[in-house]
């Protein structure tokens, strides 16, 4: 633009060229990374059944398909109530372990999930 405004005839070629020749480097504005919420400490478990962390992981095996793992992880004791393996899980399922956990050994006060696509709804 100043270039232009001096009455010179520029475009990006000739610019990018003046650049190299003078050892100039484009700098480029960093986006800050914004906070969607203010994040909450949650207190340690003071005993077991009060919050369960719950996950997916998956892998691949070595004929390339790709199987997924639902994780439950008591927070007091790191003891995992469940983990169910398979190709596709879906909701119902997951709502089918959580079901069996409530009949077995009942269900924590509060269980916390990451903020992956996983456990978003769809519309």
């Amino acid at each position: 633009m100043l270039l232009r405004r001096e009455g010179w005839k520029v475009n990006h070629k000739l610019v990018y060229r003046l650049y190299r020749e003078e050892g100039l480097e484009v700098r480029t504005k960093r986006r800050r990374k914004r906070v969607s919420a203010l994040r909450v400490v949650l207190p340690a478990a003071a005993m077991p059944n009060e919050r369960w962390s719950m996950d997916f992981v998956s892998d691949s095996l070595h004929d390339g398909r790709r199987f997924r793992v639902l994780t439950l992880v008591d927070h007091f004791s790191r003891v995992s109530p469940a983990i169910e393996v398979g190709s596709s899980i879906t909701g119902k399922r997951v709502v089918a372990v959580l079901e069996q956990l409530a009949n077995e050994r009942g269900l924590p006060r509060v269980i916390t999930t990451d903020n992956g696509t996983e456990f978003t709804p769809v519309r």
